[in-house]
């Protein structure tokens, strides 16, 4: 088992936690033994339940465990300062803002889509630094800020898992 696969099971169980509190109608059938994360992110009425309550940081600790990003990189993604990404770490049952919330989401979304093609979060990091003729010459990492950039992102994600290469 990689790296990549025992994160994965961990942030499965962190996300069957997170759901548990979610009120009843939004998590029918979320909580089988098999519930993933993916099966989170499918379920679009919790993913929007999740942003407007806020990500817990317990929850953001297992996400950044299958992204390729360091707490720098997160700091600049969510648009905050890596010492209130700290003092975040540090208190006790902090939950995210609404806005902060749907940024992780989607950034767990479209890394474990880049981690599931390129088979490694090395490999997807590197990808993610390169700037792509598809995307405009720009680098997909800076698309990332945005959920219009973060959609192109996903496409070019997909289209590589097809073996459309552009």
């Amino acid at each position: 088992m990689n790296l990549f696969e025992e994160s994965l099971i961990q942030i499965n169980e962190a996300a069957a936690i997170y759901v548990a509190q979610a009120p009843t109608y939004l998590r029918q059938g979320s909580l089988d033994k098999n519930f993933s994360f993916a099966d989170f992110l499918n379920n679009k009425l919790l993913v929007i339940h999740s942003i407007r309550s806020g990500i817990t940081f317990s929850l953001f600790s297992e996400i950044t465990k299958i992204t390729p990003f360091s707490d720098e990189d997160w700091a600049e993604i969510l648009n905050i300062s890596s010492k209130s990404l700290q003092r975040y770490r540090a208190e006790e049952n902090f939950r995210f803002k609404p806005i902060h919330s749907e940024k992780i989401i989607e950034i767990a979304e479209v890394s474990l889509l880049g981690n599931t093609v390129f088979d490694t979060s090395s490999k997807f990091y590197m990808w993610l630094n390169i700037p792509l003729f598809a995307l405009g010459s720009m680098k997909p990492i800076e698309l990332l800020k945005d959920s219009y950039g973060k959609e192109m992102v996903l496409n070019e994600l997909h289209r590589i898992d097809q073996g459309i290469f552009v």
